[in-house]
């Protein structure tokens, strides 16, 4: 349970340095995937949904199949994120990639799966907090940028073996350029070959002092992350989880805690913050997945959301949004964010 609890990804800098270096406007972006300005500053995170919905607007902004694997090689190697810095400056490829593999859910709730197997190195990128679909650029943004440490690092022109992409058929040259492969649409997940003989190529930046320095602290937030979650963290997964079978109250959430009611409610307030707040957080984020599938009429919605009328539902998400989930969902389907 703990590997899905914490929901909160913090951009680094080095992606709106990369936006500003392709003349994008991040404002702009922002603003097109309807999150506050805020998200901007340093001291903000965003949910898994807010970010999908970053990568949406850029695709959208854009209009650039290949905006993923541009955003990638247009990171500054000196704003790289921690877990990033600690791959660059690894002694070679299979350990930068195992150190990616480690620490990439610092940066946020993907996992990496990382194995050799015969001539093969597989990579695949496994999303833990969501059933959304991944947006396209975000795909293309992991695997360029998997690839674009092996490059940087080594000072190579590595070539990947083979790309599979869990999306519709496009036209893949810009992708086929960009990572020197065949790439493969319609299959079962998204997965980078790469070619296990390039996993021993030297890394020029190799800085055993540096990592000396940065893997015990990284291991040390990692450790945190992993066992360390704040009770309200806790709780709204289990929210999240309980909204698919019903109507989540105090006593179910407290008996699948182990703890009393009233203990329930004493460590949320703790913790600035109390039941109703979190189950509102959960039932919106919830909201938006669930509108996104256009199968679902809106009262289906609101019943899977634990409301009892229609009327509760439309009152509650327009005070979130400030549309009708009728409106939004119109609104959304017109500019191509529904899956």
């Amino acid at each position: 349970m703990t590997a899905q609890l914490t929901d909160r990804i913090k951009i680094p800098a080095g992606f709106w340095a990369a936006l500003r270096a392709l003349g994008l406007s991040a404002a702009d972006l922002i603003r097109l995937a309807r999150l506050p300005l805020a998200v901007l500053t340093d001291q903000v995170a965003v949910t898994t949904s807010q970010y999908f919905a970053i990568w949406q607007a850029m695709q959208e902004l854009t209009g650039d199949a290949a905006i993923g694997i541009k955003l990638a090689t247009a990171l500054p190697s000196g704003q790289l994120p921690p877990s990033l810095l600690a791959a660059y400056h690894a002694r070679d490829y299979r350990e930068a990639l195992q150190r990616m593999s480690r620490y990439k859910q610092l940066c946020a709730p993907e996992r990496l799966h990382f194995s050799e197997e015969g001539e093969a190195c597989l990579v695949t990128l496994e999303w833990l907090n969501t059933n959304q679909t991944e947006p396209a650029a975000l795909v293309d943004a992991s695997m360029a940028t998997l690839l674009e440490i092996g490059r940087r690092g080594s000072g190579e022109a590595i070539a990947a073996r083979l790309v599979e992409l869990a999306r519709p058929k496009t036209n893949a040259s810009a992708h086929e350029n960009h990572f020197g492969c065949r790439v493969d649409f319609d299959a079962q997940r998204n997965r980078l070959h790469l070619h296990r003989s390039d996993l021993g190529r030297t890394f020029i930046a190799y800085n055993s002092e540096l990592l000396d320095l940065l893997t015990p602290a990284l291991d040390q937030a990692l450790a945190e992350r992993q066992s360390a979650h704040s009770f309200s963290e806790t709780v709204r997964w289990l929210l999240v989880r309980q909204l698919s079978g019903g109507r989540p109250d105090i006593p179910a959430v407290a008996r699948e805690l182990g703890v009393s009611e009233r203990t329930l409610q004493r460590r949320l307030g703790s913790e600035g913050t109390s039941f109703q707040l979190l189950l509102t957080t959960a039932r919106r984020e919830r909201a938006r997945e669930l509108l996104a599938d256009s199968s679902l009429d809106i009262d289906e919605v609101a019943f899977l959301l634990g409301y009892e009328d229609q009327s509760s539902f439309f009152r509650a998400f327009r005070l979130w949004e400030g549309e009708t989930p009728s409106n939004w969902r119109a609104l959304h389907r017109n500019r191509g964010t529904l899956q």
